[in-house]
C-alpha cells in the first residue's frame, strides 16, 4: 500500500508556517507530513514564515497536533552533507540529535543526503572513507533508537546510481535506506526510473517533484537538485517518469510513503493531489 502526504517545506517557498502545513494537507486529505529540523532558534520560522520544527519545541506537543488532523509524521529532514568534513564536524550530531527528536515525534525515517558537489580538495577515496565514517557513528544510534536513515539524491554522488549501490551494499543494514526523489534525479541528468531500478530493494520513501520545461531546459545536467516543483506534480516534463515509477512500484508490490513536493499554494497542492491519487 502506498501513502500519499507531502513535505511542509513546500510552505517555505511561499512563506508559510509549519501549522499551514498541516491545514493543507488536512483540508487535501493526505495521509501525513514531513518537515525539517532546525536545532534551536531561527527567527524566520518564529514569525511563521518558514515550515521546520525545532529542537527546543515540545516533539510530543507536535506529535499530538499532527495526530489530531491525521497527518502522522513519516520523516524527519535532516538533510545536512554528511559525504563531507563538515558532515562530520557537525553533521553527525545533528543527525544524532534528530534521531532522538524523530523518535518523539513518531516517525521512524530521517532524511540525509551529500553535498551539491563533491569536495574539490577531496579525492573519491578520501570522501568514501570519510562517508563511511559518518554513516557508521549515525547508524549505531539508528538501530538502538529503531530509526531508518533514508539517503536522498540530491547530490553529485548521490545521483550517481553505482556510488549509492556501493554504499548501501556496504553497510547492507535494514537502518540505512533509499529516500528516493523524482524531480533531483531527473534535473541531473538520469532517467528516474532506471535509476530506482537498481535500488528497488533498498526503498522506503519517496519525494514526488515535477520539472517545469523551463527549469529542465536551464538546469537538466548541470546542476543536481532542486527544492522543490514550481509546477504541480503531473504538469511538468518529469510527469511521464513519475507515472511510470508509480507503476513499477505497483508491480512490484511496494508499500511506502510518497511525498509531494512542490511550490505549496493551493492549485499546486489540490492538481497535484488530483494527478496523483488515481496512479496510487
Amino acid at each position: 500500500m502506498m501513502r500519499l502526504g507531502m513535505h511542509a517545506d513546500n510552505m517555505r517557498t511561499i512563506s508559510q508556517s509549519f501549522d499551514a502545513a498541516l491545514d493543507m494537507g488536512q483540508k487535501h486529505g493526505l495521509e501525513f507530513t514531513e518537515a525539517g529540523f532546525t536545532q534551536g532558534n531561527y527567527y524566520v520560522q518564529w514569525m511563521g514564515y518558514e515550515p521546520s520544527v525545532s529542537s527546543i519545541q515540545n516533539p510530543i506537543e507536535i506529535r499530538r497536533k499532527c495526530e489530531a488532523k491525521g497527518l502522522p509524521f513519516s520523516a524527519l529532514d535532516c538533510a545536512f552533507p554528511m559525504f563531507s568534513y563538515e558532515g562530520a564536524n557537525y553533521g553527525v550530531h545533528y543527525m544524532q540529535q534528530g534521531i532522538m527528536y524523530g523518535k518523539l515525534l513518531g516517525c521512524t525515517k530521517i532524511d540525509s543526503t551529500d553535498s551539491a558537489f563533491k569536495d574539490p580538495d577531496l579525492t573519491l577515496d578520501e570522501i568514501w572513507d570519510i562517508t563511511i565514517r559518518n554513516y557508521r557513528a549515525i547508524l549505531k544510534w539508528a538501530e538502538d533508537f529503531d530509526m531508518i536513515i533514508c539517503i536522498e539524491p540530491h547530490g553529485e554522488l548521490t545521483n550517481n546510481v553505482e556510488y549509492m549501490y556501493k554504499l548501501f551494499s556496504y553497510f547492507e543494514s535494514e537502518h540505512l535506506r533509499l529516500n528516493m526523489d523524482t524531480g533531483n534525479t531527473f534535473i541531473a541528468g538520469n532517467d528516474p526510473l532506471e535509476f530506482l531500478k537498481p535500488l528497488r530493494k533498498y526503498l522506503v520513501h519517496a519525494h514526488i517533484k515535477d520539472v517545469s520545461a523551463e527549469l529542465a531546459a536551464a538546469l537538466r545536467g548541470e546542476d543536481t537538485g532542486i527544492a522543490c516543483s514550481e509546477s504541480p506534480i503531473g504538469e511538468g516534463v518529469n510527469a511521464q517518469n513519475i507515472s511510470d515509477i508509480i507503476k513499477y512500484l505497483k508491480e512490484t508490490n511496494w508499500s511506502g510513503d510518497l511525498s509531494i513536493e512542490c511550490s505549496g499554494t493551493e492549485e499546486n497542492i489540490r492538481k497535484s493531489v488530483e494527478w496523483l491519487r488515481p496512479q496510487i
